[in-house]
């Protein structure tokens, strides 16, 4: 990709639903409900396939770290450095989730992409996890994806 993570002027296609689920791009106005769902969670996060993070996350962060954290992944959207994904429920739009889609550091891969859900939603890793890699196989421009513990 010439340097750069997606093409000049690409556009991200919307993001897919699933059953129990459904996508949209991260911003700051899902921080107390993002800041909740993960910290009720960090130990089933911890187990989930691709984490811990290379940065060690999650551990605790206070509300306003987790804000900051959430318009950097905006930023990073904005500017098409990468993107990331609440996953809410369907039925009173709570955040149960998350999926991250940034440039693989793999030689031999272009995205390197993550998911979670909250302990309480784990029946929707394989099925979340599943959505996201057909959605990039189909709508995205990448050849090779790491996304670690696809079923």
């Amino acid at each position: 990709m010439s340097g750069t993570f997606v093409p000049r002027g690409f556009t991200p296609p919307a993001p897919p639903a699933g059953d129990g689920f459904i996508l949209e791009p991260l911003g700051p106005e899902h921080n107390e409900r993002d800041h909740a769902t993960w910290m009720s969670s960090i130990d089933h996060i911890r187990s989930s396939p691709g984490f811990p993070m290379p940065d060690g996350w999650p551990t605790p962060m206070r509300l306003d770290e987790n804000l900051a954290d959430l318009r950097q992944h905006a930023a990073d959207s904005a500017a098409r450095r990468g993107f990331t994904y609440t996953v809410l429920s369907p039925t009173d739009r709570d955040v149960i989730g998350c999926v991250y889609i940034y440039p693989s550091q793999d030689e031999g891969t272009d995205a390197w992409v993550r998911s979670w859900v909250r302990a309480s939603h784990a029946h929707l890793d394989g099925p979340l996890r599943r959505t996201v890699a057909d959605w990039l196989a189909s709508e995205w421009p990448f050849d090779r994806i790491d996304d670690a513990g696809r079923d």
